[in-house]
C-alpha cells in the first residue's frame, strides 16, 4: 500500500524545485548518511539505476522487494530509497519470479526504478537515535551502548525512565510496545521487574550482554536478538523486549522521507510505502 506524505499549501510563493538527477540524490543522501559511518560489509548508495537520469518521484520503504518496486513504478516514481540494500553479495543470476536478490534487480531494471539505500549509516545516525526512545516515551541520555568512532553516533540508545512514568515495570513497558507498534513483542524476563535504565536498539542486536552488564541496564528493547544472547541477559537479571526486526525499523522510513524532502524533492513527489503487514500472529487474525 502506498501513502503520500501530507501535502503543504502551494501557490505563487511556493518554492520551485530544481531538476535533480538520481546521481545527485545519491550523493546528497550519502552526505546526510556517510558511507564512512557504515559497516565494512555493507553496501551503500545507488545499487541499480542510471545516475544521469532525472528524478521523477521517490518512494520510501524499509525493504526493496519486487512488490515495492512495482508500487514505486505505479505511483509514478522512478527511485526507491530504502533502509536495507537490495543485496550484500551480488546475485549470480538475474531472473524474474525467482528466489533471491536477482529477481529484485531484474524487477528494478524492468520497471526503470533506481535503488538507493543507506542501511547501517542510517542505523547509527543522529535522527535514528531519537526514534525508538521517542515512540516509547523514554528519555535518551545521549550515551550509546556501542558508539562509533564519532562518539555521537552509534548503536543502542541508553535511556532513562521519565519521572512521570516511575515506577515502570517490564509488563508496563511491554504493554506500551504492543500499543505503539500494534503487535505484541516477544518478552524475556520477570514481568514485575521495575525498570530504571533501558537500551533501545533498532534491527538486530549483536553480542551486547556484557556491555549491558557494565552499564547496569535493566532492559534491552530491540528488533531481534539471538536466543543464547537473550538467555545470557536474563540469567543476570536483564530483561529483553524483542519487537521484530522490521517492526523496530519501519519508523526509520519516515526519517528517510524527511531527508529526501530536505534534499529538494517536492513533498508531493515522495511516497511512503506501507510494509507493516508482511506477517502477523495467528491469534491477532480473525477468521
Amino acid at each position: 500500500m502506498a501513502t503520500s506524505l501530507s501535502k503543504r499549501a502551494s501557490g505563487t510563493l511556493a518554492k520551485q524545485s530544481k531538476p535533480l538527477t538520481i546521481g545527485a540524490l545519491e550523493l546528497a543522501l550519502l552526505k546526510e548518511f556517510p558511507s564512512t559511518d557504515a559497516e565494512e560489509w555493507d553496501r551503500m548508495g545507488l545499487l541499480v539505476g542510471d545516475p544521469a537520469s532525472l528524478v521523477e518521484g521517490v518512494a520510501i520503504a524499509l525493504d526493496p522487494t519486487t512488490r515495492a518496486i512495482e508500487e514505486t513504478a505505479n505511483c509514478g516514481a522512478n527511485v526507491l530509497v530504502t533502509h536495507h540494500p537490495a543485496y550484500l553479495d551480488a546475485p549470480e543470476r538475474f531472473r524474474p519470479a525467482s528466489l533471491g536478490s536477482g529477481s529484485v534487480v531484474w524487477s528494478a531494471i524492468s520497471n526503470r526504478v533506481a535503488l538507493i539505500n543507506v542501511h547501517t549509516a542510517l542505523d547509527v545516525s543522529l535522527p535514528a537515535q531519537q526514534v525508538l526512545p521517542g515512540m516509547l516515551s523514554l528519555s535518551f541520555t545521549g550515551k550509546l551502548l556501542e558508539p562509533c568512532v564519532d562518539q555521537k553516533k552509534g548503536y543502542g540508545q541508553i535511556c532513562s525512565v521519565k519521572d512521570t512514568d516511575k515506577p515502570l515495570s517490564l509488563e508496563q513497558l511491554a504493554a506500551r510496545c504492543t500499543s505503539v507498534f500494534a503487535r505484541p513483542p516477544r518478552v524475556w524476563g520477570d514481568y514485575s521487574q521495575q525498570l530504571t535504565k533501558v537500551v533501545t536498539w533498532t534491527g538486530s542486536a549483536g553480542k551486547v550482554a556484557q556491555k549491558c552488564v557494565l552499564e547496569h541496564i535493566d532492559c534491552l528493547v530491540c528488533g531481534e536478538i539471538k536466543y543464547h544472547e537473550a538467555l545470557d541477559l536474563t540469567a543476570v537479571g536483564i530483561s529483553v523486549i524483542e519487537l521484530g526486526h522490521d517492526t523496530s525499523e519501519l519508523p526509520l522510513a519516515a526519517v528517510l522521507g524527511d531527508a529526501v524532502q530536505r534534499l529538494g524533492i517536492p513533498q508531493e513527489k515522495i511516497t511512503l510505502l506501507d510494509q507493516g503487514k508482511n506477517w502477523s500472529y495467528p491469534e491477532a487474525t480473525r477468521m
